[in-house]
């Protein structure tokens, strides 16, 4: 999939939530509250990758590794749409900068 394909998909998604989210807390949540949502997935992916590794407890998990981390990269779609940052753009930029840094 390309970058903009999920800028796009990733934009009507969050559409739709907003939508759910007026119904059950009458406003739709902020970027702020996005990021947290956010940071409460990358924290489950550090335990599932834990317990993947042994060294944290199972327990009940909803959703495996895969899907939780996808739903991170869409966090992440997300919040650099409602920021308005070009996801490309900046991912491109951090590559080359990674890139050449180690060189």
């Amino acid at each position: 999939m390309e970058i903009n394909e999920l800028t796009n998909r990733s934009r009507k998604i969050r559409a739709t939530y907003h939508q759910l989210e007026l119904k059950q807390d009458g406003h739709a949540w902020t970027s702020e509250q996005d990021a947290l949502a956010f940071l409460t997935d990358a924290g489950l992916v550090g335990r599932m990758v834990m317990a993947n590794q042994g060294s944290w407890p199972t327990g009940n998990v909803d959703s495996p590794l895969d899907y939780k981390i996808a739903e991170c990269i869409w966090w992440l779609s997300t919040l650099a749409d409602s920021n308005k940052i070009d996801l490309e753009s900046a991912i491109a930029k951090f590559l080359d900068s990674r890139e050449k840094d180690l060189k």
